[in-house]
């Protein structure tokens, strides 16, 4: 219990501090963001009286002075209410959030999920029985990890969709499709989906099959796996008992820091493929200085990244009772 309650306050100061700097950042940006909407309003015509404090509701900056402004923030912030998306105006912030974060999910979500599990599982095997046929797939895997992950994409891209035509080229659905939770958009989604999953599973498969492997090597060197062995245990249990359980606790704190990314999704990904993900909406949001979108994007990844740091510390305490001892 005292091991929960210390990373709690942890975690809690953390989240408190990711919200302050994120309501800090549209306020350290150049220039003022309510000041570039109106010229884009004055373009189209004259801005009637009393658009400045409109458009400040609308972009979340609050009013009055600076503690004003940010116990409004964090009132907003407690009802999920990040204003209107100027992008996709006039569409809440939340909903462009809703949308983008389940497609990023799904597809980065699933890909980096099987990519860990393929790599922990075959780096295991790999360590396991060094020298053979298996343990020569390591610098192959390493390679394709060592490929610029754009030229990968980009290369899978043109051999799938040009030249054999296998995967459709782009987006995260056919256009003539009807959203919903029917067939014909499901499957539509999942061929869309494919490439993009094959190109994040490829190039980082490699990264988690050499890290288990080395990790492998070096554990089945300690004193516990050849008592285990002289005590005439299974093959599989010392492998996965006592090998592999050890081996991989360096594994579940790298699993951690990318499953917090997962949120962000893939930018260079999402761009190759016209991916509709948190990636493309933050380039999006960028591209048209949509501050309430860029806020809010950030503040999710800090929070995702924040949660699955602490899943995964609560796991690893789970894995090694010896890291929920004080010191």
């Amino acid at each position: 219990m005292r091991y929960l309650l210390r990373k709690l306050g942890f975690y809690a100061i953390a989240a408190w501090l990711a919200v302050t700097l994120n309501f800090a950042l549209p306020r350290l940006i150049p220039g003022d963001p309510v000041e570039i909407i109106l010229s884009r309003m004055q373009q189209q015509g004259p801005v009637p009286a009393g658009e400045h404090d409109a458009v400040a509701r609308m972009l979340g900056l609050g009013h009055g002075n600076i503690l004003a402004q940010y116990w409004d923030y964090l009132t907003s912030v407690a009802q999920l209410h990040f204003g209107l998306s100027i992008s996709y105006f006039p569409t809440p912030v939340t909903t462009v959030l809703r949308s983008c974060v389940l497609w990023t999910l799904l597809l980065v979500g699933l890909a980096t999920l099987i990519s860990v599990v393929l790599g922990i599982a075959l780096g295991t095997l790999a360590g396991w029985k060094r020298g053979t046929w298996l343990d020569n797939l390591v610098p192959v895997t390493t390679f394709l990890t060592a490929i610029p992950y754009f030229w990968l994409a980009l290369l899978l891209l043109y051999l799938l969709t040009q030249v054999t035509q296998v995967f459709p080229q782009s987006g995260g659905y056919s256009p003539d499709t009807f959203i919903g939770w029917n067939g014909a958009f499901i499957g539509s989604a999942v061929s869309h989906a494919l490439l993009p999953a094959i190109t994040i599973v490829l190039s980082s498969v490699g990264g988690w099959l050499l890290g288990m492997r080395n990790m492998m090597v070096s554990t089945l060197s300690e004193d516990y796996v050849t008592a285990a062995e002289a005590k005439g245990l299974r093959a599989r249990t010392v492998m996965i008992g006592y090998a592999a359980r050890n081996a991989v606790l360096p594994s579940v704190a790298g699993f951690a820091i990318s499953l917090g990314f997962i949120v962000s999704g893939s930018l260079v990904m999402e761009i190759v493929f016209s991916y509709p993900g948190m990636g493309f909406t933050l380039l999006s949001a960028v591209g048209n200085n949509d501050y309430p979108l860029m806020q809010a994007v950030f503040l999710v990844i800090t929070m995702a990244v924040l949660a699955a740091n602490f899943i995964v510390d609560m796991l690893y305490g789970f894995v090694d009772p010896r890291t929920r001892q004080a010191r």
